[in-house]
């Protein structure tokens, strides 16, 4: 059997991942771009980007095995960006991205249309800013030529798969995040396309992620080294394919994911949702199974942030000496004490989603004086990005212990259970610094696997699959995914019980001014 190419089109860079049917890793590489900020709150990429990116990140994979090797290609890449395309195909704005801000007026009109109660019972989740569907809203109301030229809408991942193969399609799983679908059914929904008035025909076809929906066509072939005709399979969103990546593929497993966002994610074997809205389901990556999770907007962004904010020298560093900067920064901060001497960080550089749904949250330190350091402010944003994710899991642990806020669903003693040994994944799980702080102030184990590679990884499963190499994703798993290690809280569990209940009070001190920053934006501009 050929080899499997998995492709991330990711929020910072395009990665690919070439791994053989055993699992392991052949080659992996990413082509990077940028994010424009157009206003505080927007967050805009150009789709030409994703394409070079990708085209890089596939010739260098390929240098040593050439095109002919692959027997699959798998997709994912961040979820809920906004891609018009007319009717040629050529795109039509830059994609509105996952952690763009702009939309608040939109998801209250959303809500208000379909009902916030039955746009919860149909799509597993509120209208958040983050979403797809208030996006198209918003192009709607203030970009009307745009609008109107408007023939096809895509996510980000599927816009290369276009380019890759001529082919407008989608998967469930990134489709479940539009707000457009009925995720219990794994459909678009009629009744919330008809109340936003979003035309039928702009949306791809829907398929289960393994499927093939295409081939590499010859022009994409002459760009990029791979052979016309090569299977693509529909893919996942990223978490979806990060979690089959991970190794969950079925309940019985949460996990925590540190990448531009994090996420805690756990597989569930029947549909759920939370009537709150605080919790998101979704389709997952394997068929009849569905996932709940909550989610930090910025995680890894926040250190990236940190990095490029305040880090020259560690970065004059790392040219100099071959080193990861991020090593040297989790370096610098492990000088500082658990704690951080009373230094707190919100990490909500671009708003917030779980527990606090809220565009207008801004990043904060809180508690800076005189006697703290650069290394106290890299522990504090290690630390309160944690916090987030400490938030998220405490909020799924007790809605799965319950199982009350769940149409008719029984309660999940089982899964809550299982939130006390957690898989960890993404570039802040490669921190042995970081695994320590989490199973510190998550109180719980933490478990590494032997893929690094994530997404891209999760997503060239997803292509073996519907090529043939496994038959399913659950065997694909249990034949490439194997545990490697953990760590167990330590003595610094204490200081953090403190230093949570502390970061947990700042938010609802502050939502007010956050509130009242936002009005302060908007009428600067």
């Amino acid at each position: 059997m050929g080899l499997l190419l998995g492709l991330d089109v990711g929020t910072s860079g395009c990665k690919a991942v070439l791994i053989a049917p055993d699992g392991g890793v052949r080659a992996e590489a990413t082509a990077e771009y940028p994010m424009a900020v157009p206003r505080p709150g927007w967050a805009e990429q150009d789709p030409e980007d994703w394409w070079q990116a990708t085209i890089a990140s596939i010739r260098q994979v390929l240098e040593s095995v050439g095109g002919e090797s692959i027997s699959g290609i798998g997709l994912t890449g961040q979820m809920h960006g906004l891609v018009l395309l007319d009717e040629v195909g050529n795109v039509l704005r830059p994609c509105i991205m996952w952690n763009d801000q702009r939309t608040a007026a939109q998801c209250a009109e959303i809500e208000e249309k379909v009902g916030r109660a039955r746009l919860i019972e149909l799509a597993g989740k509120p209208a958040l800013t983050g979403f797809t569907a208030g996006k198209l809203l918003w192009v709607r109301e203030n970009e009307l030529d745009i609008y109107r030229r408007a023939r096809h809408m895509l996510l980000p991942k599927d816009y290369v798969r276009y380019r890759l193969t001529g082919t407008l399609a989608m998967d469930v799983a990134d489709g479940s995040g539009t707000l457009l679908m009925d995720v219990r059914r794994r459909v678009w929904s009629d009744e919330v396309l008809n109340l936003l008035d979003v035309p039928r025909e702009w949306l791809p076809p829907l398929s289960e992620c393994h499927e093939v929906v295409a081939q590499v066509s010859g022009e994409a072939a002459s760009a990029t080294g791979l052979r016309a005709g090569t299977p693509v399979v529909a893919g996942a969103g990223d978490q979806a394919a990060q979690s089959i990546g991970t190794g969950i593929a079925q309940e019985g497993a949460v996990s925590v994911t540190i990448g531009t966002s994090g996420v805690v994610f756990a597989a569930t074997n029947q549909y759920r949702f939370d009537p709150s809205g605080e919790l998101h389901a979704y389709c997952h990556a394997v068929p009849d199974t569905w996932h709940l999770m909550g989610v930090t907007l910025s995680a890894g962004g926040s250190l990236r942030w940190f990095r490029d904010a305040l880090c020259e020298s560690e970065k004059a560093e790392a040219q100099r000496t071959g080193r990861d900067v991020y090593d040297i920064i989790t370096e610098l901060a492990a000088t500082a004490p658990a704690g951080s001497d009373g230094l707190l960080f919100l990490p909500y550089l671009t708003g917030e989603r779980t527990p606090h749904a809220d565009p207008n949250a801004r990043g904060v330190f809180f508690g800076l004086s005189l006697k703290h350091t650069k290394a106290h402010m890299a522990r504090a944003v290690l630390e309160g990005v944690t916090f987030s994710l400490r938030e998220c899991l405490d909020m799924l642990c007790q809605t799965l212990g319950t199982g009350t806020v769940f149409l008719g669903g029984k309660p999940c003693q089982s899964l809550a259970q299982i939130c006390r040994r957690l898989r960890v994944s993404g570039g802040g799980s490669r921190s042995a610094f970081w695994r320590q702080m989490m199973a510190d102030a998550f109180r719980t184990e933490i478990v590494e696997v032997n893929v690094t590679q994530g997404a891209a990884y999760g997503a060239a499963l997803l292509a073996g699959v519907g090529t043939g190499v496994y038959p399913n994703a659950e065997q694909a798993c249990e034949q490439t995914v194997h545990e490697t290690g953990s760590t167990e809280p330590g003595p610094s569990a204490g200081t953090y019980a403190g230093a949570y209940e502390r970061y947990r009070a700042l938010y609802p001190a502050l939502a007010f001014e956050f509130r009242r920053g936002a009005t302060g934006e908007k009428t600067a501009h």
